[in-house]
């Protein structure tokens, strides 16, 4: 199993939404044991920086260093935990 990185900053209406899904998927069986680490832009820029020039909004979502997913504006919480759910399932591979 791969661990997912979460890159995000305090406020984000979007990171808020990603985070919910993750919660969601964390109470499922078959992904309670995926593991998240959530890099805060703001407060770690050294911990996000190897991912900045992969990604220009957030939430973004990596698995060993790829992007999986960025959020843009305007996305709606279905939107997005759809594609949190695609990083789960590849974390799961």
């Amino acid at each position: 199993m791969k661990k997912i990185i979460m890159i995000k900053i305090p406020g984000c209406p979007y990171c808020a939404k990603a985070r919910k899904a993750i919660e969601e998927l964390h109470g499922e069986e078959k992904y309670k044991s995926v593991p998240v680490e959530e890099i805060d832009e703001t407060t770690q820029p050294e911990l996000a920086k190897p991912y900045g020039k992969d990604y220009y909004y957030v939430p973004s979502l990596f698995i060993d260093g790829k992007k999986q997913f960025e959020a843009k504006p305007g996305m709606d919480y279905d939107t997005i935990k759809a594609a949190v759910v695609k990083a789960f399932d590849e974390a799961l591979k």
